[in-house]
């Protein structure tokens, strides 16, 4: 039926409001600036939300809002009777992003999977050696001895061989570090000798195609009209980025962004009075903890460490920081919701005078002075880190110890803490995958001292051999009474100061629709939409 004139002109008018409706961008308020867009080269979850959640995916990924695994490029999976064998089959049809830097030739296929994991595990592979710092969670995840080979049988089907059985590797190969990249466009890179555009021009298979980014102001990226899961429902993404919490709640208030994340929990209940805004809040898989430099002088001692463990009020700490029921107060590096969390470990009760015996019997000076990094913005693991600081420094001043506060920049910190300049850093850990392993290699193993994750630089032997043993069970219980051993040893020798495992919050405009928040602290934003 041909429409009449009136009705054309009508049509046109509800097509173009239509059009502008969609166009309409999702603006998400996030902390901090991303280190890049490599993931393999870094391990922040503001990183990971900017690179492995927009723009990649893996083999296989977490349910929404769950740590359950679900497929992803790959449709299936068989696992061999010794768990040394798993072969995953691709899914058929996956294209790469195309932009004005690369088209790509053919869909996703084997080789995409190879390149991806050799390059982090052969050095002989052109791109083992284009990074600057390594591979920091392969290499601290042990995926260097545990990858025994990783080849393809045929376009769409690729066999990893395992060294050991390894209970948690589904689940690893959930994590951003496993993004599969495209072959060809890495081949087009190091022809051309742009190697460095990897990290800032980044190209995947995932929900949103990156566009561009101001370092410190926003990221911009466009909806994948070829996403193998639908395109998502927002034509357009922006991370702006505001390292002030207050900043964030007062852009979302006035509709500058309709997504703010991490805000403090004092503010929640505003949040929450206000008719136009929501809240969504869950229990996460976090952990706020100050890492004490096990190689520095003093620190290196024991003794010290315990000193300012029980010098330190956790309690008045977490009620100022998280306001009281946002948070627990932290024992063990990871929450009692996880496999082996040991109920046997306490914190210490404070006593200044037995801390003051502890740092003379030590041979500790009056007066020593102890660096502290903390960030310049908050975070969900730490809401308002400079008076977190500061409470430290006064705790700390009660016996003896001055602290120098060295308040940077995010991925400073993180690049300086890695080096080992400091003699405590403040910060968090969200879990990738859901298991203890996820805590503890990334953060305390031999390995991670290596790769510099481990800001405590703190190698125990026992405990490596211990959590060693744990990844490679795969009875429930037995791993469970191993973590607890490990975590034994951890509380003897206290290689931090275990803070809080605080409650997780986004705030958002009531008109947002189809957000998961995720134990894990991700942010995917695929099915997320305004209306």
């Amino acid at each position: 039926m041909k429409l009449l004139p009136l009705q054309a002109a009508l049509a046109a008018v509800l097509l173009s409001t239509a059009a502008g409706l969609s166009a309409k961008p999702l603006v998400v308020c996030t902390e901090a600036s991303p280190e890049g867009f490599d993931i393999v080269q870094y391990t922040t979850a503001v990183t990971a939300d900017a690179s492995a959640e927009a723009i990649f995916n893996r083999l296989v990924d977490f349910k929404p809002g769950t740590t359950d695994i679900q497929p992803a490029l790959a449709e299936r999976w068989d696992i061999s009777d010794d768990g040394l064998t798993y072969t995953f089959h691709l899914r058929e049809g996956v294209t790469f992003h195309t932009t004005d830097y690369f088209k790509p030739t053919r869909d996703m296929n084997a080789d995409d999977v190879l390149w991806s994991f050799r390059r982090q595990l052969d050095p002989n592979h052109p791109w083992h050696n284009k990074t600057s710092i390594g591979f920091p969670y392969f290499e601290s995840m042990g995926f260097k001895d545990l990858l025994k080979s990783v080849e393809k049988t045929d376009e769409h089907t690729v066999v990893f061989t395992l060294t050991r059985p390894e209970a948690p590797f589904l689940r690893d190969l959930a994590m951003a570090f496993t993004s599969i990249y495209s072959a060809e466009y890495g081949d087009q890179l190091l022809k051309a000798d742009k190697t460095t555009d990897l990290n800032s021009k980044p190209i995947g298979t995932g929900p949103f195609i990156f566009q561009r980014y101001n370092k410190d102001a926003q990221v911009r990226y466009k909806a994948n009209p070829e996403y193998f899961r639908g395109k998502p429902p927002a034509d357009a993404l922006i991370f702006a980025i505001a390292n002030d919490n207050n900043v964030r709640l007062q852009k979302l208030k006035a509709n500058e962004c309709q997504v703010a994340l991490y805000p403090k929990p004092d503010d929640i209940p505003s949040i929450k009075a206000d008719p136009k805004l929501k809240v969504a809040e869950m229990e996460a898989l976090t952990t706020g903890y100050i890492s004490l430099n096990t190689e520095h002088k003093y620190l290196s001692d024991v003794r010290v460490r315990k000193a300012i463990n029980i010098a330190f009020d956790r309690q008045t700490h977490v009620d100022q920081l998280f306001g009281k029921g946002n948070a627990l107060v932290a024992v063990n590096p990871y929450p009692p919701t996880m496999i082996g969390y040991n109920t046997d470990n306490k914190n210490p009760p404070r006593d200044l005078d037995k801390a003051r015996a502890l740092l003379k019997e030590a041979g500790v000076p009056e007066g020593t002075v102890l660096t502290l990094f903390t960030r310049n913005g908050g975070g969900p693991t730490n809401p308002n880190p400079r008076l977190s600081a500061e409470m430290l420094q006064a705790d700390l001043a009660k016996i003896g110890l001055t602290v120098d506060i060295r308040v940077m920049e995010w991925a400073e910190m993180l690049r300086r803490a890695k080096k080992g300049e400091a003699d405590m850093v403040s910060t968090g850990w969200a879990s990738d995958n859901g298991d203890p392993d996820n805590f503890l290699s990334p953060l305390l193993s031999c390995d991670a001292v290596r790769s510099g994750e481990n800001y405590a630089r703190w190698c125990n032997q026992t405990f490596q051999q211990l959590i060693t043993k744990a990844r490679e069970v795969t009875d429930n219980d037995e791993r469970a009474a191993l973590y607890v051993k490990a975590l034994a040893v951890y509380d003897e020798d206290q290689p931090w100061i275990s803070m809080a495992h605080p409650q997780m919050f986004t705030a958002m405009r009531d008109n947002v629709e189809g957000y998961h928040i995720n134990p894990l602290t991700n942010n995917n934003f695929a099915t997320t939409q305004v209306k």
